[in-house]
């Protein structure tokens, strides 16, 4: 059901996890943890498949959190629950609250996980490119330094997401990327001399987290893409001209 981070299951008071697509209710393209409100998923389904991520880390139901994701670098801090009438638009969540499960919904983009244990603070963050390039990782960072984190203490987890060989982007994506940062260059390969660019999207999300000072970072470089087996991808969908896709919850708690 879930994928644990080696660094972030190493850390005392601390429970967290990147869902996968197993162990859930949902049927046919949503099979079968599909945790995607936002899919055409029965709702039914999507609210029992939350409830048992959320008890695979030890959380009741109403305790899990999610933003309402815009692919902005917006932040959240959560002390309580949300209503259904109250949900934040932001792509990450920050909060200090123990037994409060903090998540975002990815299906290709990039699940961040942050702690920093001494601190007894927690963050997750919702890294597409857009989001990534506007600094949402920079300012979760920040938001969890006014709940007292410190940044050189903060541990960073990279979870499932499209890996590089099966990004391809246009010109003008890249064009972007290096009007914001010519050495943003690296982040782009062409397998050959006819090929479109392929952008390395948890490789830019590793080097914003390094930049950005934060103490430690694992990359679990797991495609979400390529495994279909285990990860939900909206690219994959596109591809396969499916009506829909389902999202997996990556989340962690303060215990």
């Amino acid at each position: 059901m879930i994928v644990e981070s080696p660094l972030l299951a190493s850390l005392p008071g601390l429970r967290h996890g990147f869902g996968t697509r197993k162990g859930g209710v949902s049927q046919g393209i949503y099979a079968s943890l599909n945790c995607g409100i936002g899919s055409r998923d029965s709702r039914g389904h999507v609210l029992e498949n939350r409830a048992r991520l959320a008890s695979s880390l030890g959380a009741q139901p109403e305790m899990l959190v999610t933003p309402y994701q815009t692919h902005s670098p917006d932040v959240a801090v959560a002390t309580e629950p949300w209503t259904s009438g109250n949900v934040p638009r932001a792509d990450a969540v920050v909060s200090a609250q123990p037994g409060l499960a903090i998540g975002v919904s990815t299906a290709d983009c990039v699940p961040v996980l942050f702690s920093d244990p001494e601190a007894g603070v927690a963050g997750a963050a919702h890294a597409g490119w857009r989001g990534a390039l506007g600094g949402v990782l920079e300012s979760t960072i920040e938001a969890m330094e006014t709940l007292g984190a410190a940044r050189a203490q903060i541990r960073a987890a990279i979870g499932p997401a499209i890996s590089q060989p099966s990004y391809e982007v246009g010109e003008e994506f890249e064009a972007t990327f290096l009007e914001a940062n010519d050495k943003n260059a690296r982040f782009f390969v062409r397998p050959d001399k006819e090929s479109r660019p392929h952008f390395d999207l948890t490789g830019y999300v590793e080097d914003r987290l390094q930049s950005a000072g934060t103490g430690a970072i694992e990359n679990l470089q797991l495609c979400t893409y390529r495994d279909a087996d285990r990860f939900f991808s909206y690219r994959r969908s596109c591809h396969r001209q499916e009506v829909d896709y389902g999202r997996q919850i990556s989340a962690i708690l303060i215990s």
